[in-house]
């Protein structure tokens, strides 16, 4: 199956409780040292599903229900910030990261964000170029930030985040689709 074939069989929808466990696997594998609990995506999911929601999560799910990706925001007084990317290894290339942002970006603009803010680890550069991509711009670095590793990230902006975003410049771009573990907040 060719990369455009792989992206079209992946369903992205909203993450409800049972995808938690699915998740949980991806993001141990993904992000070992500083994975995020369980008990942390039930407290997201809970502020997701209610008329003043603040969270909106998205997994990317394959055809044969298997969880390949997953990505999360936070909307709050007209800022927004990414809480979680990540897509599984043997999606990395697809393009399936851009989707996944995309989604994020539309939402933020819906929620009426000015701004969207991401943290990733500044030893990150293939998600720091899809960022980049999306106009995010770099505007600080939070020390030590990653725990227990202690890796730094960096902080970066978008500013205006628009409903009808591209979900990247060159969808196609081996580049532009070499993105994986992307980052979370610590």
């Amino acid at each position: 199956m060719n990369q455009s074939d792989a992206l079209r069989s992946v369903n992205l929808r909203e993450m409800r409780w049972w995808d938690i466990a699915p998740v949980l696997r991806l993001e141990h594998e993904l992000f070992p040292e500083d994975s995020w609990s369980a008990g942390m995506f039930w407290s997201e999911l809970a502020d997701s599903r209610h008329p003043r929601a603040t969270r909106w999560y998205t997994v990317a799910e394959a055809a044969d229900g298997r969880i390949l990706g997953y990505a999360g925001l936070m909307a709050v007084a007209g800022s927004g910030d990414v809480q979680t990317i990540a897509v599984s290894r043997e999606y990395w290339g697809t393009g399936l990261g851009p989707r996944l942002l995309t989604v994020l970006v539309r939402q933020a603009a819906a929620a009426g964000c000015e701004e969207l803010l991401l943290e990733v680890r500044v030893d990150n550069p293939r998600a720091q170029r899809l960022y980049e991509r999306f106009g995010f711009k770099p505007v600080g670095i939070r020390r030590n930030y990653y725990q227990p590793s202690g890796v730094d990230a960096l902080v970066m902006r978008l500013d205006h985040p628009e409903p009808d975003h591209p979900e990247s410049d060159d969808p196609e771009s081996d580049e532009a689709n070499d993105v994986g573990a992307m980052s979370h907040d610590g």
